[in-house]
């Protein structure tokens, strides 16, 4: 019993992490090769509403 335990655990762990991993490789290849143009669009978004922004945090430099 202890032994379908470890490999069904084994085997979960397999899947989720290779789903996972998956998922960002393909959104990577997505993201460079249909893209085009607008691929830092939201990460531009971003940087335009945080301007004007107090840092928080972190060490003074």
């Amino acid at each position: 019993m202890g032994g379908y335990i470890t490999d069904l655990t084994i085997v979960a762990l397999l899947v989720i992490g290779i789903t996972a991993v998956m998922g960002v490789v393909t959104n990577g290849i997505g993201e460079k090769l249909f893209g085009g143009k607008r691929k830092s669009e939201f990460v531009d978004q971003s940087a335009r509403m945080q301007t004007g922004w107090k840092t928080v945090g972190g060490q003074k430099k």
